[in-house]
């Protein structure tokens, strides 16, 4: 390829019968579930819900893409993606959250769980599987110099709204998608024990963080199914993230330097640290088989598959 960086698509391949296999099974107990109750409506059928976790550079957007088209042209599944970078707090409350926070380099941009608006989140999704029309917010991350901020309403565009196909499916994408958060006594585990970043920070910075994460549970539990695109080598990120900026020095002029690409990293990685052991183990307690795990190597391609 001409920009130097090539991400093969060997994951949708996998995760088009995943999701195929759980949306069947879904609508199998929404029968049953609608024979017991007689008098409901037998079209109105709840959308399917994908949560996709990826660390930086893996080849996230490149694989909603795919499924997305997948599912719409070939199945005949009105499919939505939509990313949970669109839910960062708007500029104001980014840096009205890091001046309460001064001494805490975690939230002193956006990036970790704390960052991201979840009331909108929350609301936003529970209106999309509840068939009503919803606007999907957007987020520009160029403004303000690169520190980002919320794209006006007036800009945000709509589902299921007249004459609009309602949505089927759902798949909400991004890096952080799936944390749950973790016991006082595991954060403290983790911050003592070996680490790349963890001990970079005070250890209530990194219970701050995971205080916050409480809050991502309720879209946690809208999942029908999740993906998981895990790296052999987390550290990997690092070298990923640097292909991208090359490339886009390459491309457009400009770019990352190499230690900026350090710390713009930097500031996601104790999160991976944090949160990656017990994402590998399952999203879900109660649902069997319905989390989907892709093991990759230093190249991006699929080494292993597990159906948790």
């Amino acid at each position: 390829m001409a920009s130097g960086l090539e991400i093969v698509d060997d994951k949708s391949p996998i995760c088009i019968p995943f999701i195929l296999g759980r949306i069947k099974e879904q609508q199998r107990i929404q029968q049953l579930n609608r024979k017991e109750h007689l008098g409901s409506d037998a079209g109105n059928r709840r959308p399917f819900v994908i949560g996709l976790n990826g660390v930086q550079g893996v080849g996230k957007t490149t694989l909603v893409g795919a499924l997305a088209k997948t599912l719409q042209l070939e199945y005949g599944l009105e499919t939505l993606v939509v990313s949970i970078d669109d839910f960062y707090l708007p500029h104001a409350d980014q840096k009205a959250l890091a001046a309460a926070q001064p001494d805490n380099k975690l939230v002193a941009c956006r990036g970790e769980p704390g960052t991201h608006d979840m009331k909108l989140a929350s609301a936003f999704l529970e209106a999309v599987t509840q068939g009503r029309p919803a606007r999907i917010p957007q987020y520009d991350k160029s403004a303000y110099a690169g520190e980002g901020d919320r794209v006006p309403e007036s800009q945000w565009l709509g589902v299921n709204g007249p004459g609009q196909r309602k949505v089927e499916v759902v798949i909400l994408e991004g890096w952080c998608v799936g944390f749950r958060p973790l016991s006082p006594m595991a954060i403290t585990a983790k911050w003592m024990g070996p680490s790349r970043t963890l001990q970079d920070h005070d250890l209530k910075d990194l219970e701050f963080v995971n205080w916050h994460l409480e809050s991502y549970e309720p879209i946690t539990a809208m999942f029908d199914a999740f993906i998981h695109i895990d790296a052999e080598d987390l550290e990997w990120v690092y070298d990923w993230r640097l292909e991208q900026e090359v490339n886009l020095i390459r491309e457009r002029g400009s770019g990352m330097t190499h230690e900026q690409v350090i710390k713009f990293v930097d500031a996601y990685y104790p999160a991976y640290e944090l949160y990656s052991s017990n994402l590998r183990q399952g999203v879900f307690a109660d649902k069997l088989s319905c989390h989907l795990r892709i093991v990759v190597s230093k190249d991006r391609r699929v080494k292993e598959t597990f159906i948790i």
